[in-house]
């Protein structure tokens, strides 16, 4: 719990930083820089608590939330900006999705345990579906490269065999 208070602190004192640095500000660009650097750091904080509450959360349970930023998005940007947001909200819960999925080849506990709290069979079959892009994308970056890299064997990882045993744990 510690980090978590040092982190809230730290956050704070930049944010302050910034405040005090836009205060004391000799002209007006100085200021408007501060500021612009305070919104934009805010914008960030705001980015990667979505995507703490969209990992913890689950994929299932985040479509409201998603549905209530994406109407957000398309009332301040259009319908390019609710792409973007679709589109990275892709990558991130497949990215995450397709690196429990190697784990959970390797036979982790935390990753089995992982997929049993947050699946039932039927929408782990979805998501293995609607991610499996992204477990290709995770096997080639996380595996295959470095192989290739550090001249190793490649891993035999077969995504439908193992889709089909979790299947059958998940029962």
């Amino acid at each position: 719990m510690k980090e978590y208070k040092s982190l809230f602190f730290i956050i704070l004192a930049i944010f302050a930083i910034l405040l005090v640095g836009a205060y004391y500000s000799p002209t007006f660009e100085q200021q408007q820089t501060y500021l612009e650097m305070f919104v934009m750091l805010g914008a960030l904080l705001f980015i990667f608590s979505l995507l703490v509450v969209f990992a913890t959360i689950s994929f299932g349970s985040f479509t409201i939330y998603l549905a209530i930023f994406l109407a957000i998005v398309m009332q301040l940007y259009g319908i390019e900006g609710a792409l973007l947001v679709v589109g990275m909200s892709y990558v991130a819960w497949g990215g995450i999705f397709g690196m429990e999925f190697l784990l959970l080849h390797f036979k982790v506990k935390s990753a089995i345990e992982w997929f049993e709290a947050r699946y039932s069979k039927k929408a782990f079959m979805i998501e293995y579906k609607v991610f499996y892009p992204m477990i290709i994308i995770n096997l080639i970056l996380l595996e295959w490269i470095p192989a290739i890299l550090y001249q190793e064997s490649f891993i035999r990882l077969h995504p439908r065999e193992l889709a089909s045993k979790m299947s059958k744990l998940l029962d």
